[in-house]
């Protein structure tokens, strides 16, 4: 995924965060806020509580970033949205990844359709 897809200043982190609606599930927490633009862009953070190591904490930020460039075409081109990841993602492989993050992302509405989950 492009750089430009991602937030990455402090600010822009705060802004979601603080004026975005929360989901949930069991393994992801989703906040997204409507914007103006051209594309949709997405903070991915995993705390230390989640994964022990860096490897593993990376391993997972690279399960979301594939499972997002995978739901491009379906995501809402006119949202910001954080994906901030539980402990129980840790033990997620692929597919488990990118299932939840379809049921998360459908409760936030950041989805143009209601994707099945494959």
């Amino acid at each position: 995924m492009r750089k430009s897809y991602r937030i990455k200043k402090e600010a822009e982190f705060q802004d979601v965060f603080d004026h975005g609606q929360s989901v949930a599930n069991r393994n992801f927490v989703i906040y997204a806020l409507p914007r103006d633009q051209k594309h949709f862009r997405v903070g991915i953070s995993v705390g230390k509580k989640v994964g022990h190591t860096a490897v593993l904490r990376n391993q997972i930020k690279r399960y979301v970033r594939q499972s997002l460039l995978e739901l491009k075409p379906q995501i809402d081109p006119q949202m910001d949205f954080l994906v901030i990841a539980r402990k129980p993602a840790a033990k997620l492989n692929m597919a488990e990844t990118k299932k939840n993050l379809i049921h998360a992302l459908n409760l936030a509405n950041v989805l143009k359709s209601d994707v099945d989950v494959i």
